[in-house]
């Protein structure tokens, strides 16, 4: 498999949880390569003393064979300045068509699959980019509507998957109404399948409201919603919920179901953080390349300083080499 990372903002711990994860999978039988600025790996290269040589490619057709501790740089243009920490309109512009870059390589067939370094949004919308996010940003070039945010630990196996994302808490009611749920974990269903090979996939759904509205004594999406659509689904694939979101993981019902189904980021993502902070993937579903991410942001505050954990990047990158083979093998069956 042939694996892109794409370098995240350049003023964040993207080029060094790159570096890290590099030494630890060079002697795999993967190659690897970044598209991002070469002066900016160039920059934490020798900042951080790894020893890693990084060779600046023009294309992929001009790479030469993988070979140990060579790391190739796809660079998509360079910076006028490096300031580790800094938000800048120029790195948000950088990290942009870094994605764009190595999304392009995945379409092409070139590469196998992508993995993202974080970026920053402010930095993102300072560059004028309409999606601050990397999930918007490739559904957008793809032409999928509502790709799927899900996060996988591989530690615990737990995968949680977001009915909304990025929206404030004011917008979840009327999306959740408004969204075609079944068609959602229809998709969640197929993914599943698709990309870590789970045939028969369990879902729970989590309630909305506190305590899954106990009955319609605190809201009405369950009732007028959600166990509706859970009736509908059952008969397709095993549904279970609405479940109140705190009793569901303070109980460790997780572990009983192959993914979660949160109605809202804090409510997934809360619990799944502090079980999952060091190790988690995120994952994006629904497109047709894969591309996993750290599920962790810029670090603005340790850039430079060496200290970053690249544990997420490298599960991350695992990840996107077992995606890449399920799908691989998927397609051969079906020749």
């Amino acid at each position: 498999m042939r694996i892109v990372w794409s370098i995240g903002d350049p003023h964040g711990i993207g080029p060094e949880i790159i570096l890290k994860s590099f030494l630890k999978l060079e002697r795999t039988d993967h190659s690897f390569l970044v598209a991002g600025p070469y002066t900016v790996m160039e920059y934490y290269r020798k900042a951080l003393d790894l020893p890693v040589t990084l060779e600046l490619i023009k294309s992929i057709a001009a790479m030469a064979p993988a070979r140990r501790g060579v790391l190739p740089v796809l660079s998509v243009a360079e910076p006028e300045s490096i300031t580790p920490g800094a938000i800048s309109a120029e790195a948000g512009q950088l990290a942009v068509m870094s994605i764009n870059a190595a999304a392009e390589l995945c379409r092409s067939g070139l590469c196998d699959a992508l993995v993202t370094a974080p970026i920053h949004k402010e930095a993102i919308a300072r560059a004028g980019c309409a999606d601050t996010g990397h999930t918007g940003f490739l559904g957008r070039l793809f032409g999928i509507a509502s790709p799927t945010m899900m996060f996988f630990d591989p530690v615990s196996e737990l995968r949680v998957a977001l009915a909304t994302i990025h929206e404030p808490l004011e917008k979840v009611s009327g999306l959740i109404r408004t969204m075609n749920l079944d068609a959602f974990l229809e998709s969640l269903a197929k993914s599943l399948n698709t990309d870590f090979a789970i045939v028969s996939p369990r879902i729970a759904l989590l309630g909305l409201n506190p305590h899954a509205s106990d009955g319609g004594i605190m809201g009405s999406e369950e009732e007028e919603i959600i166990r509706p659509c859970i009736e509908r689904a059952s008969s397709r694939f095993r549904v279970d919920g609405p479940f109140p979101a705190d009793g569901f993981f303070g109980s460790k019902m997780y572990r009983n179901y192959d993914i979660v189904v949160a109605m809202y980021h804090d409510q997934g993502l809360l619990p799944f953080k502090v079980l999952a902070f060091d190790t988690g993937v995120n994952v994006t579903l629904g497109l047709p390349i894969v591309r996993t991410s750290p599920d962790h942001g810029t670090g603005f505050d340790i850039a430079g300083k060496g200290v970053a954990s690249e544990r997420s990047c490298y599960e991350a990158t695992l990840l996107a080499i077992t995606i890449a083979k399920n799908r691989k093998k998927q397609t051969e069956q079906l020749l």
